[in-house]
């Protein structure tokens, strides 16, 4: 099994966005033995371990969860109470039922509820099944908040809903780190918070840390840096992985709101590394100051930058993978482990990279495929900062996912490899040889054994 359980907390509208598809990657998991550890992120609902719900606290603003859907929220044990109970049930909003309303899941494409993410090297010429997704669900043009595409139901606990600011209007907006961190200096704030903490970690058989999914660019940073200093202070030597989160943005020609999200994202990043374990900024914006840069582009994906609902599921599906080294059945590996692998002398913040998907041939071997990447990489940089030499980097994680064993390696007895990296024989190997040559400065390099 894995290293141990892992609570999530999602602060801020995007993170609740990212954190959305990253659940639902958790739910559309195949059933049966697997190699990532379930029990990692998600918790047994009411003791049955068929039903399970996200060990997640999210913090939003009034009017920034919509009604979460019918069944969207589990319920809680009966109730000692024998007296009477009002129901109140809010109308879904504008704009159509959600898609778990819909009574299908997004990414599901065969009728019987099983999901081809894993399909092996061998089925990727197949045609792709037709998915029964109205166009509106695809292009993401209905989604107004991260609850719309949401497909899990949570804990009531989950959901933690601040009320001194609104998710829409011009006025009583968390703009301002200041105004975030002042929120959760709050007595009544803290112990809500404190509250909901302690009932997740006291049901954990043994706590690996916490993963703290935070807006950068909001007021939500300032939350985030005295959230991140609750559970340093509370949870000595357990480890906190802070991941940074920007959409793209536009419309970036007011002053003063730029300078308010610059702001943010300087103070944030500044504040949680201090207490986080490891922290790394993740976004698809080409540059996060103050001159715009365009947002990155991928050779294999077609994606609207523009839409919250695009950008954050190509974080999240980095996000599923980057976590794999302490959610793995078969690795004792733990989220202290990989951040100290990652950190030196101080130095906590990290950038991640990825390839999505990773550009695999049909007939071609992973050695095949990196020794055409000699030059440029085969990843691109989802931290939003400027690539630096390679001499720069001294410690990296690699994780790959999606390739069958077969695909591994390319090897015909008595024939004479065509490139160094032809003549290993294990993936891990492969792996290590590339990344020596592409990172020549790199002396630690860790990766995970599935």
């Amino acid at each position: 099994m894995a290293a141990g359980e892992a609570v999530t907390l999602q602060l801020g509208p995007y993170a609740g966005c990212v954190g959305s598809h990253w659940w639902g990657l958790q739910a559309a998991a195949p059933p049966g033995p697997a190699e990532l550890g379930a029990g990692t992120l998600l918790r047994a609902s009411g003791g049955r371990e068929e039903s399970r719900t996200p060990r997640l606290i999210a913090l939003e603003l009034k009017g920034g969860v919509g009604s979460l859907g019918r069944g969207a929220v589990c319920p809680e044990a009966p109730a000692a109470w024998r007296g009477d109970v009002a129901s109140y049930v809010e109308q879904p909003p504008a704009g159509g039922a959600s898609p778990r309303d819909r009574g299908q899941r997004m990414g599901d494409a065969s009728s019987d509820g099983k999901s081809s993410s894993g399909t092996s090297l061998q089925d990727a010429t197949s045609a792709p099944a037709q998915l029964d997704v109205s166009w509106d669900v695809c292009s993401g043009s209905s989604m107004q908040v991260w609850s719309d595409y949401l497909n899990v139901q949570l804990h009531p606990r989950s959901i933690y809903v601040i009320q001194q600011y609104n998710h829409n209007g011009e006025s009583g907006r968390l703009e301002a780190f200041g105004q975030g961190e002042r929120l959760l200096q709050e007595q009544g704030c803290v112990e809500e918070l404190e509250d909901r903490l302690h009932f997740y970690v006291e049901e954990c058989d043994y706590l690996q840390g916490f993963q703290v999914l935070c807006d950068l660019h909001s007021g939500f940073s300032g939350v985030g840096a005295k959230v991140t200093e609750l559970l340093y202070d509370e949870y000595s030597g357990k480890g906190i992985l802070t991941w940074g989160l920007t959409p793209v943005m536009h419309n970036m020609g007011d002053s003063q709101k730029n300078f308010y999200r610059l702001m943010n994202t300087v103070l944030g990043i500044v504040h949680l590394s201090t207490h986080s374990s490891l922290f790394c900024p993740m976004s698809l914006n080409g540059s996060l100051g103050l001159k715009p840069q365009p947002p990155i582009t991928f050779p294999y994906i077609n994606y609207d930058a523009s839409l919250n609902y695009h950008s954050s599921a190509i974080l999240a599906a980095a996000l599923d993978t980057l976590t794999v080294p302490y959610r793995l059945c078969s690795s004792r590996g733990s989220m202290m482990h990989l951040a100290e692998t990652l950190n030196f002398s101080g130095r906590k913040v990290a950038a991640a990279w990825a390839s999505v998907p990773f550009p695999v041939v049909y007939g071609h071997s992973l050695p095949d495929v990196l020794h055409a990447y000699q030059q440029d990489l085969p990843w691109k940089l989802l931290s939003s900062c400027r690539e630096q030499s390679v001499s720069c980097c001294f410690a990296q994680s690699v994780v790959l996912r999606g390739i069958s064993k077969e695909g591994h390696t390319s090897s015909c007895p008595g024939k004479q490899p065509t490139s160094p990296l032809h003549a290993f024989e294990t993936a891990e190997q492969i792996l290590q040889q590339y990344s020596h040559t592409v990172f020549p400065g790199a002396f630690r390099l860790h990766i995970p054994r599935s």
